[in-house]
């Protein structure tokens, strides 16, 4: 990702030496090596113009070194840049005017060149601090804009697959009434139903806090909202779940799986004011796959299997979001002496 932070020319001067001189920094043996390179070829040019200088210039070459080598080489080769500078301004520049003694001018020179090179390191560093947390802002932003636009993508791929669950429902429904029309406030009743449901599990899939909820706790939540909506006071949901790994697409198909098999048992399995219990168990099975078990414990099925399942827009609806995620739906009642129906669908987990 560019260095060069917004509201700044892509070509500016200053970035580009930055990126340039980063990959530098970051290898420290090297760093070093530069540094002392550079402070040996300031030493240098100081002698080779030391004939065409009048008296009084010690640290003319120094002063870039320190700059240069701080800025290319960082912190730690620009101190010791500027500390073996100094001791060289000392040995063979101003200690030779002074016959070695360190009187007051020699003093002052030193410290000149002490308090410049401290303070141009100090604003080298911080400025490459200052890049470097920009840099990471930027990387931020940039990952939450890509989110943004991942989610936003999926969101419209998701609205457009639910438009088409949509039709397809009111396409069942539309056969329903042929068949029978006294059916159809029920049958509006019913795809009403259905669409309240699809905007509550929207409504939580999408909720920035329900990011990263665990799927037992997304599915307890989903399975108490259904609960309530229907007025069944007296029956209680219990989830039991481990985290899975799905995506927004696999979490929507497998929650409005849930919401139907759910919304079937409290529409049928339930006498009016009996207290009763659905149980929602997901296990693990081989790699990859898991079983997701919904049973309630109600009246219990009261047709053949087979019957219901070919019979029931629910049941059908239950098939074909069972097809989507890679598995069948398997209706069975609950082994005696329990009553009641469970179904079983196996699906797969694919990246």
């Amino acid at each position: 990702m560019a260095d060069t932070p917004p509201g700044l020319p892509a070509e500016s001067l200053f970035w580009r030496l930055v990126r340039f001189a980063r990959p530098l920094r970051e290898r420290r043996w090297l760093a070093d090596a530069c540094g002392l390179a550079m402070f040996a070829f300031a030493v240098a040019l100081r002698f080779a113009v030391d004939d065409v200088l009048p008296p009084g210039f010690p640290f003319l070459t120094f002063f870039p070194a320190v700059i240069l080598t701080t800025f290319f080489c960082g912190l730690r080769p620009g101190i010791l840049c500027a500390v073996l500078s100094t001791l060289a301004a000392w040995v063979f520049f101003i200690g030779p005017m002074t016959d070695m003694q360190m009187n007051g001018q020699a003093l002052l020179a030193l410290g000149f060149f002490v308090i410049i090179a401290s303070i141009d390191i100090t604003l080298i560093h911080f400025t490459f601090g200052a890049a470097d947390k920009l840099r990471a802002e930027q990387a931020v932003t940039a990952r939450l804009y890509e989110n943004q636009r991942t989610m936003f993508q999926e969101l419209q791929h998701r609205v457009a697959n639910n438009m088409q669950f949509v039709a397809a429902l009111l396409t069942l429904q539309k056969r329903k009434v042929k068949e029978d029309a006294s059916q159809a406030v029920t049958a509006l009743d019913e795809a009403r139903a259905r669409l309240d449901t699809i905007a509550r599990i929207h409504r939580q899939l999408y909720a920035p806090e329900r990011l990263d909820m665990p799927t037992g706790q997304f599915l307890r939540e989903l399975c108490c909202d259904l609960v309530t909506a229907s007025g069944a006071e007296a029956i209680t949901c219990e989830v039991v779940a481990p985290d899975l790994p799905l995506n927004v697409t696999q979490l929507t198909t497998l929650s409005m799986l849930v919401a139907e098999i759910v919304t079937n048992s409290l529409k049928h399995a339930f006498e009016k004011g009996r207290p009763g219990e659905i149980v929602i168990r997901v296990t693990p099975q081989e790699a990859g796959r898991y079983e997701i078990a919904i049973a309630d414990d109600g009246r219990g099925m009261p047709e053949a299997v087979e019957s219901v399942r070919n019979r029931g827009l629910g049941l059908r609806i239950i098939q074909g979001l069972a097809t989507q995620l890679g598995g069948e739906a398997q209706f069975s009642p609950r082994p005696a002496p329990e009553r009641g129906t469970v179904v079983r669908v196996l699906f797969a987990l694919t990246p």
